[in-house]
């Protein structure tokens, strides 16, 4: 009954508005080799860095300038911008979701009556 009730919940979340733009933003930026590529330079930036910071080494002020500026890039990509706000939109919809659940979860643990479905 649980399995049925979250699965049912998966289907509904899949068809909310939040979800369906989250997912054509995800797409877009799939599409945008620019941005794509500026993603992939970034991440690794980062991965060198932190390489160097588990060698206990210090990353270079070259590294951080040069993520500095690639950070301001893809903040200004109308792309990544759609889909960082139908993330934060998604996450909203996503935290009302568990407080619901959280809500049940205390309700049905102070019901005196057990229920079989």
């Amino acid at each position: 009954m649980i399995e049925d009730k979250a699965k049912e919940l998966g289907r509904l979340i899949g068809q909310s508005p939040e979800y369906k733009a989250l997912k054509r933003s995800n797409d877009a930026l799939g599409d945008d080799k620019d941005a794509l590529e500026l993603l992939k330079q970034m991440e690794q930036i980062r991965t060198d860095a932190q390489q160097m910071i588990q060698r206990g080494e210090r990353p270079t002020t070259e590294m951080e300038q040069q993520l500095d500026a690639m950070l301001g890039k893809i903040q200004q990509n109308a792309t990544y911008q759609r889909l960082i706000s139908a993330q934060a939109n998604f996450d909203k919809v996503m935290g009302k979701v568990n407080d619901w659940i959280l809500d049940g979860i205390e309700k049905g643990a102070a019901s005196p009556i057990i229920t079989l479905g």
